[in-house]
This record gives C-alpha cells, sequence and structure tokens, in this order.
C-alpha cells in the first residue's frame, strides 16, 4: 500500500478510494431568448442553432433547455426535414 504523502485535513470528506471529494459548480442556467411558440418547423434559422454539422439532434445536456422545450424542438427539426427545409 502507497504511502499517504498529504496528510488529511479533519472533517474533510474522503471517497471510496480514499482521495478527497471535490465538489463540482452547478451547471449554469441556461438563458433562453426565445419563446416556446418560436420552436415552430419554420423557423430554420432557429433551429440550426440545435443540430451539428452533421445534420444529429443536440441532447438537453448540451442545449440547456428544459425537457417540454427539448421535445417540441425535436419534433420541430423532424417536420422541418421531412418538408426538405432542412437537412
Amino acid at each position: 500500500m502507497p504511502r499517504k504523502t498529504h496528510p488529511e485535513k479533519k472533517g474533510a470528506r474522503v471517497g471510496r478510494n480514499g482521495q478527497p471529494l471535490e465538489r463540482r459548480t452547478p451547471r449554469p442556467k441556461p438563458k433562453i431568448d426565445f419563446t416556446y411558440d418560436a420552436l415552430d418547423y419554420k423557423n430554420v434559422t432557429l433551429l440550426r442553432q440545435f443540430v451539428t454539422d452533421l445534420g444529429r439532434i443536440l441532447p438537453r445536456k448540451y442545449t440547456g433547455l428544459p425537457a417540454h422545450y427539448q421535445r417540441r424542438l425535436n419534433q420541430s427539426i423532424k417536420r422541418a426535414r421531412q418538408m426538405l427545409l432542412m437537412k
């Protein structure tokens, strides 16, 4: 077993492997500057912000949208693809 080089602080939380736990900074809240009604299949300029260069829809983890916005976004992108407004 390797020797500890740094003495542990009193009251510090320790994980399973004996390493001190680090607190993660919370993810910043997204700034949504459009309304729910703006997520329409005809608004292609807005929809392209949430699609990669290869045409894949970005997940909520990257867009930071609420769940009901993300569902409407997915539906709008798929409709725009069907009508050949987007690739």
